[in-house]
């Protein structure tokens, strides 16, 4: 009994560091925000109880509606994209190729660079000189060389493969050797008709498009989504595709080999056995990268911080930011709004969660 005792007393020891700057950082922060949020405090008098009014400021606020709306959207689309595209990374990169363990640590570098740097590099990528513009103007100027070459390819493989097949031979489509030679194909007969003068590259405009103006994806006459919102989509979204990979990487790991020989024996193709194979086995993971997605992007801040002046604060504001500008705002700081907002967000990351786990469960039925 002694030694039970002791042995509970030395974990609880192990434990204290953790427990305590839980309790201080999350819990006591809590409730001063729940506390907050009903006083008429703004940091520099004593707060007093004003019950719901600094909710209802806050929900009439028209700069609290945008956020809401650019956090909702960004959270949705950001979500969906990562888990796609770690989902499809994960199944590349888990082939067993030579050299496959530098291309995982290559496809990881992003998770570990600064996401401050990485947001001034896509600053400089988006601006109205920037690389995005450059290469849009060099594909409206080789454009026809570019349909030339492929239509090019696409004729010399229809010819390629039907004569194989002509011959009796098995060949598909997508065979790569017979690419190849598609390719080098058109690529001689694209030269020939440059050096010969009937095809070549064409005199445009630079592209002059704005990014980080107030530009909006309209639906119905409704503004949904800024292009400057969208930038930051694409970025976090090429942030954070590759931490989530390793946990989609991790769960690969695990999926009996034999329900893959089983797919082959019945003749699957690639895409069945991702969807009726892959997929299925990984729901648990994927329940887990969409809960981490939901709320990391509904608490995105840094990049739009960083951004800041560079963009209209309409079209990038969200929740987490709002909640950072009333809180260290000019003057007489609304405090309240702010721990009002920030009440709002957690409630909504715990619908959010709470929806998930009640009609997508985690666990394959």
């Amino acid at each position: 009994m002694f030694r039970r005792g002791q042995s509970t007393t030395t974990a609880y020891l192990f434990l204290a560091p953790f427990l305590i700057s839980t309790a201080i950082f999350f819990f006591y922060a809590f409730a001063r925000a729940i506390y907050y949020s009903f006083t008429d405090f703004n940091l520099f008098n004593s707060p007093k109880l004003i019950g719901l009014q600094p909710y209802t400021q806050v929900v009439a606020d028209p700069s609290f509606q945008r956020a809401l709306t650019n956090s909702l959207i960004f959270a949705v689309v950001t979500t969906t994209l990562q888990t796609i595209f770690a989902l499809l990374m994960a199944v590349a990169l888990n082939n067993k190729l030579r050299g496959m363990a530098f291309f995982r640590s290559a496809w990881y570098m992003p998770s570990i660079t600064s996401s401050v740097v990485i947001t001034l590099i896509f600053l400089w990528l988006f601006q109205r000189r920037g690389i995005a513009n450059y290469l849009i103007t060099q594909w409206q100027t080789y454009q026809p060389l570019i349909l030339t070459f492929l239509i090019g390819l696409v004729v010399a493989q229809v010819i390629q493969v039907l004569l194989e097949r002509r011959s009796g031979l098995p060949a598909r489509w997508t065979d790569p050797a017979l690419a190849a030679v598609s390719a080098l194909a058109s690529l001689v007969v694209t030269a020939g008709l440059v050096w010969s003068g009937v095809a070549g590259p064409r005199e445009v405009a630079p592209f002059d498009y704005q990014y980080f103006a107030d530009k909006w994806i309209s639906v119905g006459g409704v503004q949904i989504l800024s292009i400057p919102l969208l930038v930051v989509i694409i970025q976090n979204t090429f942030t954070t595709v590759p931490t989530l990979m390793l946990f989609f990487l991790a769960g690969l790991q695990n999926i009996p080999g034999a329900l893959y020989e089983a797919a082959d024996i019945d003749g699957a193709t690639p895409f069945q056995k991702l969807m009726n194979v892959t997929v299925p086995n990984l729901r648990p993971v994927t329940f887990y990268v969409i809960t981490v997605g939901l709320i990391g992007t509904m608490q995105m801040f840094d990049q739009v911080a960083v951004i800041g002046s560079a963009a209209p604060q309409d079209t990038l504001i969200t929740l987490a930011f709002y909640v950072y500008t009333n809180t260290f705002k000019a003057g007489a700081a609304p405090v309240n709004l702010a721990a009002a907002a920030a009440i709002i967000l957690a409630l909504i990351i715990l619908l959010m969660v709470f929806i998930q786990r009640r009609f997508f469960p985690s666990e394959a039925r």
